[in-house]
């Protein structure tokens, strides 16, 4: 799988979540001694402890980078049209014969959606309680909502209309969730949002890499990924030298591995290391 990973298009169910700066992986992991004998000598070692950290900085604002960076539920802010600002457009039906790169809708329903709109494209709301959302969850719900949106604010089924014409909307990339199921709704979005605090921890697989100038290259894949801590930012100064106030506003990202049991030979572990060397090179 590793030789023939594609970067820049990677096999589904990865998303591209471009570059990151900053990387630094910390083993918390630790190793006991077992003593025998009188006086006590070590006899071998176990490990009675797996822990390892990830941080990092995101270059990029997306929904997926914003969702990672913090430790809590992330949502979409859905447009709102209304005189009070508040009440959400409505969201129309998606047609029979839509794709995930092609959303058919009704024409006087597609007239509401021009290209550079982005949109939420999952369910309605119907009391569900556990977890919710497409293609991962996006919330665990506990008790019943009144709000019919619901799933669609907290979906990671989003995607950007790169065209409009002949009622079909055409996306810029493939929805991360396939081809749209039936009884699904799509609903305009204009931002994102996420909030300090709650109880719901995400949790995603992870494959990093890094590019050598001779064509090595090393990955490091995590299968089992929490954020930890609160959301936060680094404020990185553009110009240093001449002190002109403007800044990057860069994602922190902290992440707790956490363990997965080899199906090879059961044994428990947080991260698989690859290293892929250039042509030629020594072995």
């Amino acid at each position: 799988m590793m030789n023939a990973f594609d970067p820049d298009a990677p096999p589904t169910p990865w998303v591209d979540l471009g570059w990151i700066e900053n990387f630094t992986r910390t083993s918390a992991s630790r190793s006991t001694a077992i003593l025998t004998g009188i006086p006590a000598a070590t006899l071998e070692q176990t490990r009675n402890r797996l822990e390892a950290h990830l941080t990092f900085d995101f270059l990029s604002w997306t929904k997926l980078t914003m969702a990672l960076a913090t430790g809590s539920q992330h949502m979409n802010v859905l447009a709102a049209s209304a005189s009070d600002g508040m009440t959400p457009d409505p969201a129309v039906s998606v047609q029979a014969g839509s794709t995930a790169s092609v959303i058919t809708l009704q024409y006087s329903d597609a007239a509401g959606f021009t290209p550079g709109s982005m949109i939420a494209v999952d369910n309605d709301y119907t009391g569900q309680t556990g977890y919710l959302g497409s293609p991962v969850s996006g919330a665990y719900v506990r008790q019943p909502l009144s709000d019919i949106d619901y799933i669609r604010r907290i979906t990671f089924n989003v995607g950007l209309v790169l065209g409009a014409g002949s009622g079909n909307l055409i996306l810029a990339r493939p929805l991360p969730g396939g081809a749209p199921a039936p009884g699904t709704k799509i609903q305009a979005i204009t931002g994102f949002n996420d909030r300090e605090g709650g109880s719901f921890y995400h949790e995603w697989s992870a494959l990093f890499l890094l590019e050598g100038s001779q064509g090595d290259r090393i990955f490091f894949h995590y299968p089992r990924l929490q954020p930890v801590g609160e959301a936060e930012e680094a404020a990185v100064p553009l110009d240093d030298k001449h002190k002109t106030g403007l800044a990057r506003i860069l994602l922190k990202g902290q992440f707790l591995a956490l363990p997965v049991t080899d199906p090879h030979d059961q044994e428990r572990v947080l991260c698989y290391r690859f290293f892929k060397p250039a042509s030629y090179s020594l072995v």
